[in-house]
């Protein structure tokens, strides 16, 4: 697959190509691009458990993973009065994973024992103030050390008269490559085991994922607000992973092997509610179903109280419930004779829990006195699952304007 790549120069050239097709209007007032906003995050997250797919549904879980993403937003206005938005989103993690490691025990070291993902992304909004519509496209790649993946978004939003309803509209697609990386004792003579400095061929597989997206917004009054969107997303490729291992009731022993498709369709609400100048109430709820045979609640509440005019605390919890896909078995429950099979614990049945407060200040002259320094947040959370996983994480979040 040919590279991506885009650049700033292409899209202002856009940009000048739509002035030479209109008429300069009186009104309209040259702007160059500017800086809107810069946004940094980091995060730590650690989980450990003892259901590890990589052998075979049993085994440690252990996973540590630093991540920092990078955003920065400009902005300009056309001829014709539309406001041009540019982001680009740059994010990076590293990770050390105990399962990941256990693919090829005979080693020192895995091809996985830790990496560093990469995932930039652009993206170009045109808002148009005349008609209230806006109009988007966003490129994106992704890189591991198992697979490469571009996607490629689009999105159309229009917006009443009185701007307290908007619908919107969201399609994207993404490509994905996957190295089909095996147990040692499972890979046939002379295939590779994707290390680093194996010169031995390995396969290569796709797996292409579409989404869509339909939202509808609406401003109740002026204490609450609404969201409804239905998301049904179909994917085809590789959708197993071939180096989660499955032991057979018989003691027989192979890889993940699960359906070249799966259709997908979670529907979620949001409701906000504005209890005065201090306190907010965020609700979500999402109920999600496949044709794998899982189904799911989740439920989340957030409410964000200000202790002072600049200094706000946000306690979180989200409870969770799903049932398992029809292909999922335990260590050693599977049968020979069934046509898929899985031990992976994200797709088994169980209820979860996460748990958390957000501490947010944005002081009036910036944080520091550095005007431009809008508001800083940290966030803490928690994490239990039923199956005996636990986690947590911890999120700082700056915003620059």
């Amino acid at each position: 697959m040919k590279k991506i790549c885009i650049s700033v120069g292409v899209l202002l050239s856009l940009f000048r190509a739509g002035y030479g097709q209109s008429v300069a209007q009186p009104t309209y007032e040259k702007r160059k691009l500017k800086l809107e906003e810069i946004n940094l995050v980091s995060s730590y997250y650690q989980q450990d458990g003892n259901n590890s797919a990589v052998t075979g549904g049993i085994g440690t879980e252990k996973l540590t993973d630093f991540a920092q993403s990078f955003d920065l937003v400009l902005k300009t206005t056309d001829q014709r009065n539309r406001q041009h938005t540019i982001a680009f989103d740059f994010n990076i993690d590293h990770y050390t994973s105990a399962s990941s490691d256990n693919i090829d025990p005979l080693t020192v070291s895995s091809a996985s024992r830790s990496d560093t993902h990469i995932y930039p992304s652009i993206a170009w909004n045109v808002h148009n103030d005349n008609n209230r519509t806006t109009k988007g496209l966003a490129l994106s790649y992704s890189t591991e050390y198992d697979y490469k993946s571009y996607g490629i978004n689009l999105n159309f939003a229009k917006a009443s008269a009185d701007n307290n309803r908007e619908v919107s509209l969201k399609a994207g697609a993404f490509f994905d490559t996957w190295k089909a990386i095996l147990p040692p004792e499972l890979r046939p003579d002379g295939y590779g085991s994707g290390a680093h400095g194996d010169r031995d061929p390995i396969d290569y597989k796709p797996r292409n994922s579409y989404n869509l997206s339909l939202a509808l917004s609406q401003v109740v009054n002026k204490r609450m607000q609404l969201l409804f969107t239905v998301e049904p997303s179909f994917q085809q490729g590789l959708l197993s992973t071939p180096f989660h291992r499955i032991y057979f009731q018989d003691g027989g022993e192979t890889v993940e092997k699960l359906p070249g498709s799966r259709l997908k369709l979670p529907i979620s609400f949001r409701l906000h509610y504005f209890m005065g100048d201090r306190v907010v109430v965020r609700t979500f709820y999402r109920y999600y179903i496949d044709d794998w045979g899982m189904q799911a609640h989740t439920a989340n509440l957030e409410v964000p109280v200000k202790v002072t005019s600049f200094i706000s605390v946000s306690p979180f919890y989200r409870f969770s419930h799903q049932t398992a896909v029809r292909y999922f078995a335990p260590y050693e429950q599977h049968k020979q004779t069934e046509k898929y099979y899985t031990s992976d614990y994200d797709i088994s049945g169980f209820n979860s829990q996460f748990i958390g407060i957000g501490f947010r200040t944005a002081p009036p002259g910036g944080l520091f006195g550095i005007g431009h320094w809008q508001s800083v947040e940290l966030r803490l959370g928690h994490y239990t699952r039923t199956t005996g996983m636990v986690a947590n994480s911890v999120t700082l979040l700056a915003k620059i304007k």
